[in-house]
């Protein structure tokens, strides 16, 4: 009998995990993989035993590759993911991978987003896999980024703010990125910002929207992981 096919979850930094993905898998019993990126000695699995490729966030421009050479080979990785069509779901960082990687431009945006805020979905989301299912016009979700993209040649856009327009996008309703953090738990929001003055309120926030977001979040990994 043959080894099942895993996840690959990479990550980047410590402190940006994958947070209720990683618990939506132990639930469903799906077998996962992470790769620490910022070990030395780190090892990308063999891409025919990966089921699917969630690629998480991180402090660093897609472009800062001589501090972190992992980029290098992240990137190369990435390609070879979208030629064999195994899914992909990037979070924030790992959006900007996925797009730069389908050869369009990352850079800074207009201002940094951190914190709570609404993206407006757009017509493509409706009849999309991971965001049809939600039925909603508006999702509440959390920021922490300083740079954006321009849609991959074919892209879906799937979610904009009139700060950052691109907040989604799907490439062949198999390849997602998404700008915001729909990943977060508890203790990730309580790490991340630990030394900012308005922790209390973006807890405050967390805890009245958690039963909510928790929902919306199983229906997106549901239909994500079914993809493979």
């Amino acid at each position: 009998m043959g080894r099942a096919k895993e996840v690959v979850i990479l990550q980047h930094v410590a402190n940006e995990n994958a947070g209720t993905i990683l618990g939506f898998l132990r639930r469903e019993g799906i077998p996962f993989k992470r790769v620490d990126l910022f070990r030395r000695g780190y090892q990308l699995p063999d891409l025919e035993n990966v089921r699917a490729l969630v690629v998480m966030g991180g402090p660093m421009n897609v472009y800062e590759e001589d501090p972190y050479p992992f980029l290098v080979e992240e990137d190369q990785y990435i390609r070879e993911v979208v030629k064999r069509r195994i899914p992909y779901l990037g979070v924030c960082l790992g959006s900007q991978l996925l797009a730069k990687a389908l050869g369009a431009k990352v850079y800074k945006a207009p201002q940094e987003e951190i914190g709570w805020g609404d993206v407006e979905l757009k017509p493509g989301a409706l009849s999309d896999p991971m965001l049809g299912p939600l039925g909603l016009k508006r999702l509440k979700v959390l920021q922490w980024h300083g740079d954006t993209f321009d849609l991959p040649v074919g892209a879906v856009h799937l979610a904009s703010n009139p700060v950052v327009p691109h907040q989604a996008y799907a490439v062949d309703g198999r390849f997602y990125g998404f700008q915001f953090h729909v990943e977060v738990d508890r203790t990730m929001i309580e790490e991340w910002f630990k030394k900012r003055a308005d922790l209390t309120a973006i807890l405050e926030e967390y805890d009245a929207y958690r039963a909510e977001l928790s929902q919306l979040m199983e229906k997106m990994y549901l239909s994500f992981f079914r993809l493979s």
